[in-house]
């Protein structure tokens, strides 16, 4: 596979494509033992979910300020040298853990870092891929991209990671902690890219507005970015408590829960492999359109049924638009973002997403607590009516881009 994969897209891609499954398996493993390590250290709901929460809040506070630095500087740089970063706070966590003196300020302290640098890395290898990878070829790499982040962060590092943290609590984290170091050394591999000429440097804030500006004034961009800001709105508030849904609405155990969390994951990997085939075939402005439409019939179904069977089918077609959708938008994004703004404008729009997730996180529970499970699905399914509504005209100029 491999052998094709750099026959097709280029040896470069290759090594940009190994360092990111090396690294997504090491960030799943993570994300299993992480809150496996915080419940052992603390039994309150609220120190364990702000776990997660403290990773996702580099984001929001930096996601601007990193999408910046990513067109200030060498891109693959940037990427080696954050690895190297992660991998130092993951390897004193490894310690603390191994010698019995983590606290939930220390595991707090090693999120935030992780989140951080996240912000910077995952911004700076989307800028990255154009350099590396033919216009043409860009939607065939971010599906295998997409795809491996599917099979090893949701496949195989989540069980791995709850297997290793009961051989020993520590491991896990020194596991990823390699991932990082590995990743980098297999990106410092990658030929260096010749940097263009870019105009004088000026202050940060008004670099970034320079981006949001250049997302704002594109019509088609603005309206994909403020649709999917708006769809996490619906989406995280009807899903904060599907734990619950799952249970009273669908009588599932936990297991059974489980189970119905993979079928994200199973749409997810269908989806990758059907993305560049399905665009082919009918092009980005149907599949957009499609996806809007896809997202309020799954609201709607999961508002209505009791089924599990019915869920998970609808969940299974739900996260194959969720990966086309993904691979249309960044594909687009990369192609028509000016070079020395890709960082800027993906930052913004990332801003977007991971804003309205926390929103309708937020949103989600109160409207379950006050009107019951089913509420926030047949908001989700109104909201995503009127985004369909406004967005179906704009989204036509997609597959012209």
């Amino acid at each position: 596979m491999r052998a094709l994969l750099t026959a097709r897209l280029g040896a470069d891609f290759a090594k940009l494509w190994t360092a990111s499954a090396v690294s997504n398996i090491g960030d799943g493993i993570t994300m299993a033992a992480g809150p496996l390590l915080i419940a052992s250290i603390t039994t309150d709901p609220a120190l364990v979910g702000g776990a997660v929460f403290v990773q996702q809040l580099p984001w929001l506070l930096f996601a601007l300020i990193s999408g910046a630095y990513v067109d200030r500087l060498d891109r693959r740089m940037l990427v080696i040298a954050v690895n190297i970063l992660r991998a130092l706070p993951l390897a004193a966590l490894t310690i603390a853990v191994a010698t019995d003196t983590a606290t939930v300020a220390v595991v707090y302290a090693v999120f935030f870092l992780l989140g951080t640098g996240e912000t910077l890395a995952d911004t700076a290898s989307g800028a990255f891929l154009p350099a590396i990878v033919a216009p043409d070829r860009l939607a065939a790499a971010n599906a295998r991209l997409m795809a491996t982040f599917t099979i090893a962060n949701q496949f195989v590092a989540k069980p791995l990671g709850a297997w290793l943290f009961v051989i020993a609590a520590a491991v896990p984290f020194g596991v990823n902690a390699l991932t990082f170091a590995v990743a980098a050394a297999l990106v410092a591999t990658i030929k260096p890219i010749p940097t263009p000429p870019s105009p004088p440097r000026r202050a940060l804030h008004a670099e970034i507005a320079d981006g949001v500006r250049w997302l704002w004034e594109h019509r088609l961009l603005r309206t994909l970015a403020v649709s999917m800001g708006l769809a996490n709105v619906a989406f995280c508030a009807a899903f904060a408590t599907l734990v619950l849904y799952a249970r009273q609405r669908l009588g599932l155990s936990d297991v059974g829960y489980g189970f119905l969390l993979t079928t994200f994951a199973v749409g997810g990997l269908l989806g990758t492999v059907l993305a560049p085939r399905l665009q082919r075939v009918f092009g980005a402005g149907t599949l957009l359109r499609a996806g809007l439409v896809v997202e309020v019939i799954t609201h709607t179904t999961l508002a209505i049924t009791t089924t599990p069977l019915v869920a998970a089918a609808i969940l299974i077609v739900f996260g194959i638009h969720t990966m086309v959708w993904g691979v249309i938008v960044v594909t687009l994004r990369q192609r028509v973002v000016p070079q020395n703004l890709l960082g800027r404008v993906g930052s913004v729009y990332t801003l977007l997403d991971v804003g309205g997730a926390a929103l309708g996180s937020l949103l989600g529970g109160a409207l379950a607590h006050v009107w019951g499970l089913t509420t926030p699905f047949w908001i989700a399914a109104a909201m995503m009516t009127l985004i369909a509504t406004a967005a179906w005209r704009p989204l036509r100029q997609a597959s012209a881009a």
